[in-house]
């Protein structure tokens, strides 16, 4: 037999000689044109193994100069000029100078302006908290020291630095080109890996003492509400806590508590025949107590008498000890049906070896070993530091339930992206302490459906919980909508899982990764881009108390946008304040956009390709989405998910080994054609046949424009045949509804227009909404008819906005109003929002 699947690490730590630039004790590695490597030892070895952050460090040598001046070195690339004494490192001797769009320059030691990274945990964090740094800054430059980290040998292993006094840095120099500063990150550090599809869906997660009757129960109330569920989270009371022999301490367990459940096997199996993955929690550190049902077997393998019961001290150093640890322990539970591992360390980051964090052995040891054969890694595990996004997915930790903590995690978890760490899985709904508010959790959950994994959790406390029915009923609705509205989402995130991982795009980004040049991108670190199509500016603050709607602080770049749940249409550059009932979240696509739901009010648990597909389309602009399927679990990307890049720069495929069915689908403005598909290749996991619905956001065809559906088969043209359809009108738009088009396909829609430059957003009527605003708002009856008849005549917008804004309405209320009557200029007016003070 070969060595174990954890040992196998894909890795190019040895950068091509080209790219050095070396003296007796300093070096320097050209790893981009905007990356730089420089190191000091001072015995002249410099370090060639993988680090926890560098892995892959054989890129394509990029074009670069050097003049040695015999008293110094200067080192220039077109993003960079380094200067350089020959010298220990020192403000003095080491200068670099940025070139391009950013001017500026850097000296060593000299602090720089972040745009921050991320951190190890949120444990006990009520609000914000410090993050660590990222490789972004709006000065152009940033710094990442990886001269204590852990190393690994070329045989998997692990070990600690030579020398502590070593200088080992990393120097991004991309000025305001943040998405190349991380792709180059990314280069050296390794890819975000393929997630499998369930992932996407609902987690279910709670720290209680579920017997197996209650947990069936949980879920069979979900399963009577529509609520779909993909991962069921057992906390620690899955095995023995309590009243442990000889007084031992039940944090750590590995035997399954037969009290409650008495046959684990068949209660996994009730789980997987609803289509569910289950993963337990594991909190190792106390190692392997006699008590245990596999503790003779473990003993035996280390040499050590069963009969002693001896202590087996938890060791991430100690080979011997972690092959017992995988090996026995948890391929015997992952035989009987453990789907993955919740690696919940919580002890430090010290070990017997210096610079070795049990952290990092844990969460490198536990994905490698968890996608031995050909199933695909995943853990749920705590963020290690720069080069953890290879571990995924991420748990942020126990966070404090208040309005301040859900109105930073928005922020935290795109901030995130600046450091590579795309998917984190946060407490939905927060976890312990706090206070019960029905709102506070319906808020937590709709940001959960737009987070990068949606995983409901909570404390011990009996009052404290996320089953949707144990709150009011209009909170109870909303969450389920919301729940359901995720796992409709799954087509669109499953692309995107692909994309982060090929592309290496996370999938919520910060505004200024798109717009690094406008002030106000940076101004709005609660609103981010989720994929490629979808703007979110999530709600993190209560209700008002006179309009019953909640605001957020948005910034919308130039263009053309729709909410796709309200369907009105704003186009007015700038900062505005959005207001919305607590049954929405507001979030927009630009015209062109394209985004596929699930077709299903209810999709199925477990999340298959679906039957039946909603395409999102904002017309007014071209527009492209490339539909990514396959069987949702199989074989990773590369080996261990680390896209690597060869020696020519060439990146391994995608789909090297994961065989990905695409499905085109694209819209043409001129001709307001939409074409979809066919799917290829064919793949067994994916229908024949489905049902296509179009959501025509914002846009309603006009009596004389027709629509025209055909369906071509792979022969083309020699098969097209026109296609049945329906239509129907609804709040946000115009639904095209086409039942079983063969998946090998093309599906042809003509939408027909009267506007010679193609389908337009329509320009929208605010009044009703607004007549609702004011219908619903607390305020005295006479004012409410006086704000209509400001707003209900045929004035000039500016003159309506002159006329709301002269009659000391409270702010929110005028804010909403102002928000309807001027999202869009073509009924406002070019002027109209100049009159606006945001």
């Amino acid at each position: 037999m070969g060595k174990p699947a954890r040992y196998n690490f894909d890795v190019r730590p040895a950068a091509h000689s080209d790219a050095i630039v070396a003296g007796d004790k300093y070096r320097f590695t050209i790893l981009t044109d905007g990356l730089l490597r420089f190191e000091w030892s001072e015995d002249g070895k410099f370090e060639d193994r993988a680090s926890t952050f560098a892995v892959n460090r054989k890129l394509a040598v990029p074009d670069f100069y050097v003049w040695d001046r015999g008293h110094g070195i200067e080192i220039v690339t077109k993003r960079f000029h380094v200067i350089y004494d020959k010298r220990k490192f020192s403000a003095e001797g080491l200068k670099i100078n940025l070139k391009g769009n950013v001017m500026g320059s850097w000296t060593y030691g000299q602090d720089v302006s972040n745009l921050g990274g991320t951190t190890r945990t949120l444990d006990g964090v009520n609000g914000r908290t410090e993050l660590g740094p990222g490789v972004l800054s709006r000065d152009g430059i940033a710094v990442l020291d990886d001269s204590k980290s852990m190393l690994f040998e070329k045989d998997g292993w692990i070990t600690g630095r030579r020398n502590g006094d070593d200088i080992d840095q990393y120097i991004f120099m991309y000025g305001r080109d943040y998405r190349e500063a991380v792709r180059a990150y990314y280069a050296v550090s390794g890819s975000q890996p393929l997630l499998p599809r369930y992932a996407m869906g609902n987690w279910w997660s709670r720290y209680h003492a579920y017997d197996e009757k209650e947990y069936m129960e949980l879920h069979d109330h979900f399963e009577k509400d529509d609520v779909p569920m993909n991962v069921a989270v057992v906390d620690m009371d899955w095995h023995l806590v309590w009243d442990l022999p000889d007084g031992i301490n039940g944090w750590t367990g590995y035997t399954w508590n037969k009290e409650l459940f008495p046959d684990p096997d068949a209660f996994m199996k009730k789980l997987h025949d609803r289509g569910m993955k289950l993963t337990l929690n594991l909190h190792p550190a106390d190692g392997f107590r006699w008590h245990e049902a596999q503790y003779a077997e473990v003993a035996r393998y280390l040499g050590i008498d069963p009969a002693s019961k001896k202590t087996i001290e938890f060791d991430c150093t100690d080979r011997t000890f972690m092959d017992a640890y995988f090996d026995i322990v948890h391929h015997q539970h992952e035989a009987r049906g453990v789907d993955f591992w919740w690696v919940d360390w919580q002890q430090g980051n010290t070990s017997k070896i210096p610079g070795v964090d049990p952290l990092w052995v844990l969460n490198h040891f536990h994905f490698l070993d968890s996608g031995r054969g050909s199933q695909r890694p995943l853990i749920l595990s705590r963020f290690g530091g720069p080069g953890a996004q290879r571990y995924q997915i991420g748990f942020s930790g126990d966070t404090i339930i208040t309005w301040e903590s859900l109105n930073f995690q928005p922020e935290f978890t795109a901030t995130s992206s600046n450091i590579g760490y795309g998917w984190w899985s946060n407490d939905i709904g927060g976890h312990t302490h706090g206070f019960k508010d029905d709102e506070l959790t319906t808020r937590w959950v709709q940001l959960g459906c737009y987070s990068p994994i949606l995983r409901l959790h909570s404390d011990n406390n009996p009052f404290n919980t996320r089953e949707p029915w144990r709150f009011n009923e209009e909170s109870r609705v909303i969450m389920e909508d919301t729940l359901r509205f995720r796992h409709r989402l799954i087509p669109y995130l499953y692309t995107m899982n692909a994309r982060s991982a090929s592309d290496d795009e996370p999938l919520v980004q910060p505004m200024y990764w798109d717009y690094p040049e406008e002030d106000s991108a940076y101004n709005v670190p609660n609103q981010f881009r989720f994929g490629s199509e979808l703007i979110v500016s999530p709600i993190t603050q209560r209700r008002d108390n006179t309009t019953h709607l909640g605001g957020a602080k948005t910034w919308l770049p130039s263009g053309r946008y729709v909410d796709i749940f309200t369907g009105v249409v704003y186009n007015r550059k700038g900062d505005l304040q959005v207001h919305r009932p607590l049954h929405q979240t507001p979030v927009f696509v630009r015209e062109g956009a394209i985004v596929p739901l699930d077709g299903a009010w209810r999709p199925k648990s477990g999340s298959p390709n679906p039957e039946s597909l909603e395409i999102l389309l904002a017309v007014g602009a071209d527009g492209s989405f490339t539909l990514i399927e396959d069987d949702g679990s199989g074989s990773q990307v590369d080996d261990g998910g680390f896209r690597m890049i060869d020696d020519e720069g060439v990146e391994a495929s995608a789909d090297k080994i994961v065989h990905f069915s695409y499905t085109p689908i694209t819209y043409k403005q001129s001709t307001g054609v939409v074409k979809i598909g066919p799917t290829s290749p064919s793949n067994p996991a994916i229908p024949k046949n489905r049902t296509w619905k179009i959501r025509l956001l914002a846009h309603t065809p006009t009596r004389d424009a027709e629509i025209r559906c055909i369906s071509m088969s792979p022969n083309m043209k020699r098969n097209a045949k026109p296609l049945s359809y329906t239509t129907s009108s609804e709040s946000n738009g115009t639904v095209i509804t086409l039942s079983s088009i063969p998946t090998d396909n093309s599906c042809i829609i003509e939408l027909g227009f009267t506007s010679p430059s193609g389908p337009q957003l329509d320009v929208i009527d605010p009044n009703p909404k607004i007549w609702d605003i004011i219908d619903k708002a607390w305020i005295e009856m006479d004012q409410k008819w006086d704000i209509w008849n400001c707003v209900n005549n045929s004035e000039p917008v500016l003159n309506k906005v002159r006329a709301l804004s002269g009659r000391g309405l409270k702010r929110e209320l005028l804010d909403a109003i102002l928000e309807l009557l001027l999202a869009d200029e073509r009924y406002a007016g070019a002027g109209a929002g100049d009159e606006m003070v945001m």
